[in-house]
């Protein structure tokens, strides 16, 4: 996916959706850091091995992740998870997403 310039990360937002679980619930969770903490967030998103992303794995009642990072409103990054992959650094990225976001995750 196209790189947008560093100009455009004052609108950088990372979005975490976990879908399924025994009542098939969506939530979400959206982290829109500051520009003071832009480079850590630059780091975590790519320790993550986003060509590398395995596909998402089925299962009855198993959560689905869906990971999206945007840049000038413009997605540029996204990965599909089986909840037993999220792990190593997705795990660190989901995880610090949940923490940045608003205290009570978006339902659908």
């Amino acid at each position: 996916m196209p790189q947008p310039d560093a100009a455009n990360d004052e609108h950088f937002a990372v979005v975490v959706v976990r879908s399924g679980g025994l009542a098939g619930l969506q939530k979400q969770w959206r982290a829109e850091p500051d520009p003071a903490r832009l480079a850590q967030w630059r780091e975590l998103v790519e320790s993550c091995p986003w060509d590398a992303a395995p596909s998402a794995s089925s299962g009855a009642d198993r959560y689905q992740w869906r990971i999206e990072v945007h840049r000038g409103g413009i997605a540029v990054r996204r990965a599909r998870l089986g909840d037993g992959q999220v792990d190593g650094p997705w795990r660190t990225l989901v995880d610090e997403v949940r923490r940045a976001a608003p205290s009570t995750p978006r339902s659908r």
